[in-house]
């Protein structure tokens, strides 16, 4: 993981294969479902064309997005799987959706009108998830209101009830008892759809759950982060992190003692040494407040970045090394040989992995695909 590199300064690379087997190992887990990888906010920083394509040749069965946006980025690219968008503002025109047979997720009254409004225009239904809140407070019909929505669903010609679903808030703390609470929750908004003469599928697990609650992964699961080889459980399991973050060494010169590096002198060399600018910082996704807090793995060791990281470069102290000008580094990786991971960086900085991987989607980050 070491040599001279013709890459550019800030890159990403993304391993397919390694995404791929996320999904089969997932697939295989839920065997009695279907599975539906998330791909919202460009498949977390990875790309979400890319990533549809290899997710389907590995077993996937639908799509998941957020925005509708982000559905007819994937229909323009020829994507024509089953894909699921659930967030969009008021006032949202939901006919290039039906158009295009994008599944419409539908948590109000108003949402409904809308979307049977949008189908109406089309000339052909739209077919629908309803979702009902069962504990996140965020997105999905309320418990008192889900009756009214289901009947008026059902009695709605312009669209085709598909699914019932949810979102877990706490499926990540393994044994929380809110997770069962949700689950009696949505079997109870289920039961109420079929009585109003529905005959959805249902689908509630998210990553979490796919890995570790089986009695929920009903007729569809949706594993996000997990399809990117970051687990969101303390437990282990096989997946394989896709994203690498490297860049290389731009400038490589000996200091002597005394001498501090970067704004604020926060950090000054005890004895002589050599450091190594590398070309990255905090406008390509390097958060500041990892300022000599982080390491990073170059010609063959980890080594630590010293002084404040940057807006465009980080200093790497390399000690009595040879470094030279070209060096690849690698921020971040799977960890196999060593280097830093995305769920280092998290735990410094007090986040998820999930913030550290779609921060990556930036325009000087180039993206590369292996």
């Amino acid at each position: 993981m070491n040599g001279v590199m013709a890459a550019p300064r800030a890159e990403v690379v993304i391993d397919l294969d390694n995404l791929r087997h996320n999904v089969e190992y997932l697939a295989r887990l839920a065997s009695r479902a279907e599975t539906m990888v998330v791909v919202k906010a460009d498949g977390y920083g990875h790309g979400a064309v890319e990533v549809a394509r290899a997710a389907l040749e590995a077993g996937a069965t639908w799509l998941g997005s957020c925005s509708l946006a982000e559905a007819l980025v994937l229909r323009a690219a020829g994507i024509s799987a089953p894909v699921l968008s659930w967030l969009d503002p008021a006032g949202t025109d939901y006919a290039p959706g039906v158009e295009a047979g994008v599944d419409l997720s539908v948590s109000s009254l108003r949402q409904l009108a809308a979307v049977a409004e949008a189908a109406r225009g089309v000339g052909r239904p739209a077919r629908v998830h309803l979702k009902i809140d069962t504990g996140l407070s965020r997105n999905g019909s309320r418990p008192d209101e889900w009756g009214a929505l289901v009947e008026k669903a059902a009695a709605t010609p312009e669209v085709r009830v598909h699914a019932v679903w949810s979102h877990l808030a706490v499926a990540d703390e393994i044994g929380h008892p809110a997770t069962d609470a949700q689950a009696e929750r949505f079997d109870d908004a289920y039961r109420e759809a079929v009585a109003a003469g529905l005959d959805p599928i249902r689908h509630l697990a998210n990553s979490a759950a796919v890995l570790t609650r089986p009695d929920l992964h009903f007729d569809l699961v949706r594993p996000g982060i997990a399809a990117y080889g970051l687990n969101p459980v303390p437990e282990p399991f096989d997946l394989r992190p896709v994203m690498t973050f490297r860049s290389s060494v731009a400038l490589a010169k000996r200091i002597p003692a005394g001498e501090s590096v970067s704004y604020g002198m926060s950090w000054t060399a005890k004895t002589g040494t050599t450091v190594a600018l590398v070309p990255v910082g905090y406008a390509d996704g390097v958060p500041r407040t990892l300022s000599n807090r982080m390491h990073v793995w170059l010609a063959g060791a980890r080594r630590p970045v010293v002084g404040r990281v940057c807006m465009d470069q980080v200093v790497v102290d390399c000690g009595d090394d040879p470094v030279a000008e070209g060096d690849e580094v690698v921020l971040f990786g799977a960890g196999t040989h060593g280097e830093p991971t995305a769920r280092e960086w998290a735990d410094i900085t007090g986040t998820i992995d999930y913030e550290i991987v779609t921060g990556m989607y930036r325009p000087r980050v180039t993206r590369t695909y292996r």
